[in-house]
């Protein structure tokens, strides 16, 4: 089979690196978006394999296409070399842009109409992707496998002890990853996906969950709410907006003890979140037994979906009687608030009798009471904070004034 080469090609007056016909960055696009097999299937490109696959990443990569004075259609690169920096430049570069319903459109003094799903869209991806960067990322996969790939992990509790975590239609992979890390690090070892937009599995999301690997081979996608929920009893959503529903609504403690007490009963439960664009419609909302909100800032209400999940799951960790502060190891014991001391005491009257004598002494020594009228003010001061907390002593030891 013959190997694909990189050719330049000329399209709409531009050069552009090709391989089969194909730009360079549409090829690193579809190894970026999927997993590096999938995205080669997708491609289907004759001779193109993982085996011949690098030296297409590297002529990105490594920005050979400056030296064949070539750019890929949607790469930054391209709106540089066309003298485009800002957005102003790009608006005025095409004939019209129009966005979204089209009841907004810019005009400019080009030849080229587009359009944009929003204006805010428009101001993130004028400028075009950093195709160059995203090559180097899917090199690394390619020559090292996907960073902590090796990590099983494992859950917590058995199935259906701990509520699951049901993501409505989410939008990005990366966040998806975010939440297996988020449910990992609090004992929530049930995802459910509802339609996803970018379909699954997702090897973005493996790679954003950071090790969290067992969430993210576990989870399951479901094309409607209503089979991702089918087999739970009890289900929370998620929200940030009043609604003029007549359900219960709880703060997420509330909420990790209600579904502590149901899930020992034998009910199953889950908590929906919304998507990252627009929440939770009010027809899923309805569909919920009682909605779980939290106070945040009236003027900027939206939480990333991870920290959203991340707040949940503290409080369900929070909940359970054996939960330990920090984490717990072979050498680590648990551990709750306050003063720790480990093998230490605190120190006895006589022990800091001892200690206040032997530091005034020390600072009369030093000639630190000036004036002398002073001294005894600062004394009942020194003593009054270091009583406040009173420093803990080895068992084994003693203190000795000096």
């Amino acid at each position: 089979m013959t190997v694909p080469q990189i050719e330049i090609v000329h399209r709409d007056g531009m050069a552009v690196p090709s391989v089969a016909g194909r730009a360079v960055a549409e090829v690193v696009h579809a190894c970026h978006d999927k997993m590096i097999d999938d995205g080669l299937a997708a491609l289907a490109i004759p001779g193109l394999t993982r085996d011949t696959l690098e030296p297409v990443l590297a002529y990105c990569a490594e920005l050979a296409c400056e030296a064949d004075d070539a750019t890929c259609p949607g790469c930054k690169r391209r709106g540089e070399a066309q003298g485009l920096l800002t957005l102003d430049d790009f608006i005025r570069a095409h004939k019209e842009i129009v966005i979204g319903d089209g009841a907004v459109r810019l005009v400019g003094l080009g030849t080229e109409t587009i359009v944009a799903p929003a204006l805010g869209a428009l101001e993130k991806t004028w400028s075009g992707e950093n195709y160059w960067f995203w090559a180097r990322r899917v090199m690394r996969k390619l020559r090292h496998g996907i960073r902590r790939a090796h990590i099983r992990g494992e859950a917590m509790a058995g199935q259906g002890e701990s509520p699951a975590v049901i993501l409505m239609e989410p939008q990005l992979p990366d966040n998806i990853g975010m939440v297996a890390r988020a449910c990992a690090n609090f004992g929530l070892d049930s995802l459910r996906l509802v339609a996803p937009r970018d379909g699954w599995p997702n090897e973005k999301a493996r790679i954003a969950a950071s090790g969290a690997n067992y969430i993210i081979d576990d989870a399951v996608a479901h094309p409607t709410l209503d089979e991702a929920t089918a087999d739970l009893t009890y289900v929370v959503a998620t929200t940030a907006r009043q609604r003029d529903l007549r359900k219960p609504v709880l703060t997420p403690e509330q909420v990790a003890v209600e579904m502590r007490v149901r899930i020992a009963r034998g009910e199953r439960c889950g908590i929906l979140f919304g998507r990252e664009r627009n929440g939770l419609e009010t027809s899923e909302v309805v569909m919920a037994d009682a909605i779980v909100m939290i106070p945040v800032n009236s003027r900027f209400a939206s939480l990333n979906l991870a920290q959203s999940v991340l707040i949940l799951g503290y409080e369900w960790m929070r909940s359970h009687r054996g939960a330990s502060l920090g984490r717990v190891t072979t050498y680590e014991k648990p551990l709750a608030g306050g003063l720790y001391l480990n093998d230490d005491q605190p120190a006895t009257r006589e022990a800091m009798a001892g200690l206040f004598a032997h530091l005034e002494s020390e600072l009369d020594r030093l000639g630190f009471f000036n004036p002398a009228e002073k001294r005894p003010t600062i004394v009942d001061n020194l003593r009054t904070c270091c009583c406040a907390w009173a420093p803990p002593i080895r068992k084994s030891e003693h203190f000795v004034a000096l």
